[in-house]
């Protein structure tokens, strides 16, 4: 459902601040560095955070992109760089959040445990288009691997990117753009 709220720009790394006036349903443009991690990493990172270690990136204010990459062609930084499903993150997100992990980035709906947990820690939920990796792939600047890169793909990196195009699901309000959106558009 398209929102009536107007386009938003974030700078990543962000504060929470620069999340209240985010709605569920409302367009943003990511830009700056964020954090891409997946299912491998997640694990890396909740051990570490277990073991009272510190993380290879710094997590406050931090945005996480579940992304899956596939290799660059020649003259570009990367590949695809489309969103993979959030879920599979859930087990491993709360940790995070706790740290300071402002925004989340994916596909999918997010359990009742992760989205309690945006509300706690100050965070939303914002989704990329399933499908569009190639386009996401053209917004990524450059790109950085932190740690893990035996994990190939799955390796944590760290991405600039400049307009980046995707959607408020989950706003600090307690939104939910799964819940709302097919209601607003029953007849």
């Amino acid at each position: 459902m398209p929102s009536s709220s107007p386009q938003a720009v974030l700078e990543a790394p962000v504060q929470e601040e620069s999340l209240r006036s985010l709605v569920c349903g409302q367009e943003v443009l990511l830009q700056g560095q964020i954090i891409v991690a997946r299912d491998q990493a997640h694990r890396q990172l909740v051990a570490l955070i277990q073991a009272g270690q510190k993380l290879p990136f710094e997590p406050e204010g931090q945005v996480i992109y579940y992304m899956g990459p596939s290799p660059a062609q020649p003259g570009r930084v990367i590949g695809s760089a489309g969103p993979t499903t959030s879920g599979r993150m859930d087990p491993f997100t709360e940790p995070l959040l706790a740290l300071g992990v402002r925004a989340l980035v994916g596909k999918g709906r997010r359990s009742p445990a992760v989205k309690a947990a945006m509300l706690k820690n100050g965070a939303v939920y914002l989704a990329a288009v399933g499908g569009a990796g190639a386009v996401y792939g053209q917004v990524v600047k450059s790109v950085e691997t932190l740690a893990w890169p035996e994990l190939g793909p799955e390796a944590l990196l760290r991405l600039t990117v400049a307009a980046m195009p995707v959607v408020v699901i989950n706003d600090l309000a307690g939104g939910d753009l799964y819940d709302s959106g097919p209601l607003a558009w029953r007849l």
